[in-house]
């Protein structure tokens, strides 16, 4: 599992060899690091300035690197489609063999602005088939990211259905992309939906080549927690300090090879070496052991 093991940085931090360098001695393998904004990607000479910089951060720290898209990038414009070009240069230049990229991230709606969600959503993906072909040259793999609600009252959008992300990745049919399965969104839908969190996991392991861990206290009906925000229900604890059922997935994801990315705030975040062999833990159905 260590093998397996990665841990985020967040958006907003540079990630120093010397940081870098403590995540590899906690027991992570991989590292992933958000990309600059969809902007800056889509001009070249700085995107690649950036991305070079970052390559000499990672020589010699031995971690394997996955990219985040920029949130808001959604190809299928030909704003976002060079922007996504810059992203595959970008990742090319850094060493990456994976990226994270929010698919079908569209309001749901009805009437006029389902007919709009449908035609976007089928502009999106007739973008993205050619630029798989170049990923697939380059040896990248784009993981396709199940998102959910981060407050109650957000609008429902198409990607928050973890099933309709993977139906997406089956019908781009490349073996440049796969799903991005994020426990922790997933708990959130599934509770708010009162699916089978377990059934819909499976459901798409097959097409599975990265998850994203962390836990929250799912669609919070009437649960509440010291300390944290009332109100939010993406909260990305650490594995464990909510209420994903750990033992449930625990059968399916440790006995699958994709890599295991831990997005835990950082407030919320242990000593790395706790929060690496607790994950392990977890993820191995072991109970958590108490933090010291």
């Amino acid at each position: 599992m260590h093998d397996r093991l990665g841990l985020n940085i967040h958006r907003d931090a540079w990630p120093t060899a010397a940081t870098l360098a403590v995540q590899r001695a906690a027991g992570f393998a991989w590292v992933q690091v958000h990309t600059p904004p969809y902007a800056l990607l889509a001009e070249r000479r700085h995107a690649l300035r950036h991305a070079r910089a970052l390559r000499s951060e990672l020589d010699g720290t031995g971690l394997r690197l996955l990219l985040h898209a920029p949130d808001d990038l959604s190809a299928g414009t030909l704003e976002h489609d060079r922007a996504l070009d810059g992203l595959l240069d970008y990742a090319a230049a850094t060493g990456a063999e994976l990226v994270a990229y929010h698919g079908l991230n569209f309001a749901e709606g009805e009437g006029p602005a389902a007919a709009r969600l449908r035609e976007r959503a089928q502009l999106e993906e007739r973008s993205l088939i050619p630029r798989l072909q170049r990923a697939h040259s380059l040896g990248i793999t784009v993981a396709i990211e199940n998102l959910a609600p981060v407050y109650p009252a957000d609008a429902r959008r198409r990607c928050h259905d973890p099933l309709a992300v993977r139906d997406l990745v089956r019908r781009l049919d490349s073996p440049a992309a796969g799903m991005l399965l994020d426990l922790g969104h997933l708990h959130i839908t599934a509770d708010a939906t009162r699916s089978d969190l377990v059934g819909v996991l499976t459901a798409c392991a097959p097409d599975i080549v990265l998850f994203h861990v962390h836990d929250n206290l799912g669609c919070r009906r009437s649960v509440d927690a010291p300390g944290l925000d009332p109100v939010r229900l993406d909260l990305h604890l650490a594995p464990g300090r909510g209420t994903l059922p750990w033992a449930r997935v625990a059968e399916v994801v440790g006995a699958h090879a994709a890599p295991v990315m831990l997005e835990v705030e950082r407030s919320h975040r242990p000593a790395l070496d706790f929060l690496a062999r607790e994950t392990v833990r977890l993820l191995s159905g072991a109970p958590l052991a108490a933090a010291a």
